[in-house]
């Protein structure tokens, strides 16, 4: 087959499907890779798709999951279909022959919002510019997919995960893949995804390579989820189980979830850290779907046969100052309860002052929530990879953001339309604002991305504990030990142990 056909057709295990061709590039959309999980199914670990006959349109994008309400997501979902687990896939070169490297994109989005179709998650010219195939998929989000829920399994936005990859390994090489040379790779929650599935036993020879991108640090003991589970419930006059949510609509059910949300500060006492950040949902340590945190896995060697590309950008927090209406307000004591909840150790705070002692509030406020969030458990990650015995490279992202003014310095979330290379499409495009500069990062940072999915090598020497080498993402790039050296030093004991549920 070749990309000149305009409606590619491909058999799949399920049935054929029927794409379009897009800038030489075939595309399908919206291919189911597990029943919708509703009815006798909802929040059940997901089935495989049933066979169809007769040959299924892929030309859209399946609907999106329930969502929280964050950004008007909730909007995207209202009145969707309930085919929610659905896979794209683009191709240049379509076909059982072709054997090409498959990148497998898990989007972030807190675990409360996300979905596959959003324009800046289009797969197009990275596959065509790189010779892969790109796939993105639908996950469960938010309560269907992460609450815990009694007499369902834990973590079932990641065994959708799991699931999908399961749909690569038997179907990709019809669309031109090599499922013996599969990389995952995801941002924020599709990060932390990421490294959650390099430690999950179901996940295990279901992928060859991982990108880890700003990879959050936290984690939900089972007691800490089960108490906010009892909190969305509670909304609704419910018990967190399955006997009583699965007649609940799921719009309601995002709704109760966005309700303790906004009021999640009522329980920093027991939630802790989780509710200071305004966290209600993070993958569960539950000893079995995750049996253990992803450092501890690949300290322990889970992760060794696996080559593993991690990093963060450099102002991760400053995007989230933003969106809360503190860039530029925060106050000495803001700054310094944020030290006192979120530094590791007894003497965190102190070490932060002595550290950075030129750092007035805001800088100290976002190095240590930077730091809390991604940063270190970025950084942590490629540790625990490369003292195991296992290959890791690492990167940092420091082109300073030009959009909205030019304020938001390397923030969180600008490497996703670089790694895309789509820099005019979809939101977080506005942080490109069309510099001009970005066509060339972009394609680096493009070709290391897919250099590292074909060999394993993304052009740089691997992380060791000695060296700490990472590559800098900037106009001008280099190869430097890891510069933020006072934050590792602040960091070289902490465990990203699952954050317990606290006394009340």
């Amino acid at each position: 087959m070749t990309v000149a056909e305009a409606r590619p057709e491909v058999r799949a295990v399920a049935g054929t499907v029927r794409g379009s061709t897009e800038g030489g590039v075939a595309v399908f959309r919206g291919i189911p890779f597990a029943e919708p999980p509703v009815g006798a199914l909802r929040f059940a670990a997901p089935r495989p798709v049933r066979e169809w006959n007769g040959v299924r349109e892929a030309v859209s994008y399946g609907p999106p999951p329930p969502q929280a309400g964050a950004f008007g997501m909730d909007a995207l979902a209202k009145d969707a279909a309930d085919d929610w687990l659905t896979i794209n896939v683009w191709s240049p070169e379509p076909g059982p022959g072709a054997g090409l490297p498959v990148m497998v994109w898990i989007q972030g989005g807190a675990y409360a919002i996300g979905t596959s179709g959003l324009p800046e998650y289009d797969g197009g010219r990275l596959a065509r510019d790189g010779g892969v195939v790109v796939v993105t998929f639908n996950y469960r989000v938010g309560v269907e997919g992460f609450a815990q829920i009694e007499g369902a399994p834990a973590n079932r936005g990641l065994l959708d995960q799991v699931a999908a990859l399961r749909w690569v390994r038997d179907n990709i090489r019809a669309f031109g893949g090599d499922p013996g040379r599969v990389t995952v790779f995801g941002e924020s929650a599709g990060g932390g995804s990421v490294a959650a599935l390099l430690a999950m036993p179901s996940a295990a020879g279901l992928f060859r390579r991982a990108v880890a991108q700003s990879v959050p640090g936290a984690l939900f003991s089972a007691e800490l989820a089960a108490d906010v589970a009892a909190a969305f419930a509670a909304e609704l006059a419910l018990r967190p189980a399955v006997a009583d949510l699965a007649a609940v609509a799921p719009a309601r059910l995002a709704a109760a979830g966005d309700a303790v949300t906004a009021k999640i500060g009522q329980w920093a006492g027991p939630w802790g850290q989780a509710a200071q950040r305004s966290i209600p949902f993070a993958p569960v340590v539950d000893g079995d779907v995750l049996p253990r945190t992803p450092w501890q896995a690949l300290a322990d060697g889970a992760g060794r046969d696996i080559d593993l590309l991690a990093g963060h950008t450099r102002d991760e927090q400053r995007l989230f100052n933003l969106v809360t209406g503190m860039l530029g307000q925060v106050t000495p004591d803001q700054a310094a309860t944020a030290l006192d909840v979120f530094a590791p150790g007894p003497d965190g705070a102190r070490r932060y002052r002595d550290g950075f002692p030129d750092a007035g509030p805001e800088e100290l406020y976002e190095l240590v929530h930077s730091d809390w969030l991604f940063r270190m458990p970025s950084l942590h990650l490629a540790h625990a990879q490369a003292t195991a015995g296992g290959r890791a490279h690492l990167y940092e992202l420091t082109w300073p953001a030009p959009g909205m003014g030019g304020v938001l310095g390397a923030c969180h979330g600008l490497d996703v339309p670089l790694v895309f290379g789509n820099l005019s499409s979809g939101q977080p495009a506005m942080l490109i604002d069309a510099a001009p500069e970005a066509d060339e990062l972009s394609a680096r940072i493009r070709a290391a991305w897919t250099a590292f999915a074909t060999h394993g090598d993304p052009g740089w020497p691997a992380y060791d504990p000695g060296g700490r080498l990472t590559q800098l993402f900037d106009t001008e790039p280099a190869v430097t030990a890891y510069p933020e050296e006072v934050s590792r030093l602040i960091w070289q004991d902490h465990t990203f142990s699952a954050l317990p549920l606290l006394d009340r």
